[in-house]
């Protein structure tokens, strides 16, 4: 072009109004996880004022990282999101990386009996693409992603799980961010809504959002949720949160979403006697009550 300019990607520039006609409707997802489809809501105006309305879980076409360091329910969560949306007939593409495809079938099936679900029901809805067992799938991103387009156009699938994105850059976290790019933008371009776990080193601080790979998922992807554990060592600790010293205190904050609002506190986390995840008060909330009764 004239006037100086070098090069201008006229294609990219758009205003906002044109930008929104092409935006997603936006509506909760649910993921099967009690608790936490009440974490994220939406803003409209009433009456002249902001109101808050519950959106009823992670929102439609969004990308969201799930972190934490071993044992803090990831694979739990991820798992509950893929059968309950197979429940509700929206077909889910199962990436595992970490565990071959037939572990991760009867994990699922486990998952499915402890929420009350008939895996007959949906056991042809999850297609598994095992790239725990094929490091073709693992190590080259274009085999990757041209399989799980021949899966989505040949499923319908409206949902995608990887488990765990980390994964596929273990041993070449230089190539991270590029990586979780490219599966971000794919994601996007065929419409589905996604859950991408990612391991944390646990030398990482607990509830930051940081996973091996440094920011590459967390910044990249659409928002964060962060599980947490520690173990109880006082009998502070014991008292404020009703946990035995010597177990397990877990927890699960969402840090940041992009498409809407959320609840911005640390809630406390169950994994129920049957294999659930469940998310429970926030801790600041635990820890008023407690001091209200040792007041009384």
């Amino acid at each position: 072009m004239g006037d100086g300019w070098r090069e201008v990607d006229l294609s990219s520039v758009m205003p906002a109004s044109e930008a929104i006609k092409k935006a997603p409707k936006l509506f909760g997802v649910p993921t099967g996880v009690e608790g936490l489809d009440d974490l994220f809501f939406i803003t409209v105006i009433e009456d002249g004022k902001p109101k808050k309305v519950p959106l009823g879980g992670i929102p439609y076409r969004a990308v969201v990282n799930v972190t934490g360091i071993p044992d803090t329910g990831k694979s739990l969560l991820a798992e509950q999101f893929a059968v309950k949306q197979a429940s509700l007939g929206y077909p889910v593409a199962f990436v595992t990386v970490e565990s071959p495809a037939p572990f991760v079938s009867q994990g699922l099936l486990q998952r499915a009996n402890a929420m009350g679900i008939d895996w007959n029901s949906v056991e042809d809805n999850v297609i598994l693409i095992d790239a725990a067992s094929s490091s073709r799938l693992r190590e080259d991103t274009d085999v990757l992603l041209d399989t799980l387009a021949y899966v989505i156009r040949e499923y319908d699938t409206k949902n995608v799980v990887i488990d765990s994105i980390t994964g596929l850059f273990e041993a070449r976290e230089m190539l991270a961010r590029q990586i979780v790019r490219r599966i971000f933008n794919f994601l996007k371009k065929w419409g589905q809504t996604a859950i991408l776990v990612s391991q944390k080193r646990s030398s990482h601080e607990e509830e930051s959002a940081e996973a091996a790979g440094g920011y590459a998922v967390s910044h990249i992807l659409d928002g964060t949720i962060v599980l947490s554990k520690r173990v109880i060592k006082s009998l502070w600790e014991e008292r404020v949160f009703g946990i035995p010293i010597g177990d397990l205190l877990r927890t699960i904050r969402i840090d940041g979403m992009r498409l809407c609002g959320h609840d911005t506190r640390t809630h406390l986390l169950e994994i129920t006697e049957t294999g659930l995840v469940k998310v429970g008060p926030p801790l600041s909330e635990i820890v008023r009550r407690r001091r209200e009764e040792v007041k009384e």
